[in-house]
């Protein structure tokens, strides 16, 4: 998903409405939610007191915690009725002028000028969770929130002040993250990753592979009657089918539009373009692949190979995004991550079952099927 530099915080709270997968009555989890996340922005803040310069990723994981803290204040403040931005704007804190005209960019709290974790942080989030304290003893009571909303507000704007974190960017950090999770993928408008290279440096918009498995325990790919790639075992002490692991890199093929292993194992690297070719076709990119697959696969085993699940967890695909940060891929939204993955693994629990098989991959379609070896095609 793009977004402008500038976005209105009418167009947040208009667009992060439909990724609320809670009852429109249903209080409590969003209560309980609003709670967890405040409590998480403490636990960045000790992480760093702990970890101080060590903990490098500390901007990003508190920017996305008061994103986080700031969908589930949307949420409770549809469910009463009373809408964000106005509650935003009547906070006494001295950054609601900017939140009432709307324009983020234009808020004093957008200046990030001064070290992280500023001295006067800690007493400003203890008393963000006092807050939030309040609000969640109001709101459960089901009398008026009014007083405790605006109260939080202004905990919220201060705590954000204090922190050094740019409210705008905290905005379209959630907007992305959870809309790119919880909506469905806009497929006209899905990135294509090597539409403009020639033909045989774009990945394959049809295609089939075929994987057996022959008496020495080893797997076979074939493509268009010839081999691929190396034959492969488990690589561990307790078989567990991850011989048959390349399924994974042709859903991703087919409907990421990315693999950089699968684009080198059939030599289609974009070597017209020396910066892609090296950035997003080297050795490096088809590492991360790999190590993603990897890290997936042991979580799945926990899962039965994700076996009847429909959806994945959040923690999962924000892992997935960490790991592919920075690569042409990472323009993809979560929620086609979730159906690459989910439907790779369909067709790996097919494969593993049957010792082979052959894989249907279309790119246009962003689809791949399962067809058993022997079986004629269709």
């Amino acid at each position: 998903m793009s977004l402008h530099r500038s976005i209105l915080l009418t167009d947040y709270m208009s667009q992060v409405a439909p990724t609320d997968q809670f009852g429109r009555d249903d209080l409590k989890p969003v209560l309980l939610g609003l709670f967890g996340e405040v409590g998480s922005i403490m636990a960045t803040a000790k992480k760093y007191h702990r970890e101080k310069e060590a903990y490098a990723g500390y901007r990003h994981a508190v920017e996305e915690e008061f994103g986080d803290a700031l969908w589930y204040f949307a949420a409770l403040c549809r469910r009463v009725n009373i809408p964000m931005n106005e509650v935003l704007a009547s906070a006494s804190s001295g950054y609601s002028s900017a939140i009432a005209a709307n324009d983020l960019m234009d808020s004093p709290i957008s200046h990030v000028a001064t070290p992280l974790a500023a001295p006067e942080l800690d007493p400003a989030l203890l008393q963000l969770g006092e807050a939030v304290t309040k609000l969640f003893t109001v709101c459960a009571a089901q009398t008026d929130p009014l007083s405790e909303l605006t109260a939080f507000a202004d905990r919220y704007l201060q705590a954000l002040n204090a922190a050094r974190v740019t409210f705008a960017e905290v905005v379209r950090m959630n907007l992305v993250k959870t809309v790119g999770r919880f909506q469905p993928p806009d497929y006209a408008n899905l990135p294509d990753f090597d539409r403009d290279f020639k033909e045989e440096e774009q990945l394959p918009r049809q295609f089939e592979i075929t994987i057996d498995q022959r008496a020495s325990g080893r797997s076979y790919l074939r493509m268009n009657g010839v081999l691929i790639g190396d034959p492969l075992t488990d690589n561990i002490l307790d078989p567990d089918g991850y011989r048959f692991h390349d399924v994974f890199h042709f859903a991703h093929a087919a409907i990421l539009h990315w693999s950089p292993t699968f684009r080198a194992l059939i030599k289609h690297k974009r070597k017209s373009n020396a910066k892609v070719d090296e950035a997003q076709d080297g050795g490096r990119a088809v590492v991360v692949e790999e190590g993603l697959s990897a890290w997936i696969f042991a979580r799945s085993k926990e899962l039965n190979y994700f076996e009847g699940q429909k959806r994945l967890s959040f923690d999962l695909l924000k892992t997935v995004q960490q790991f592919i940060s920075g690569y042409e891929v990472e323009a993809c939204p979560l929620s086609l991550w979730e159906i690459a993955i989910l439907r790779g693994y369909e067709v790996f629990r097919q494969v593993k079952s049957n010792l082979g098989g052959t894989i249907i991959c279309n790119r246009t379609s962003r689809t791949v099927e399962y067809r058993p070896l022997g079986e004629a095609k269709k």
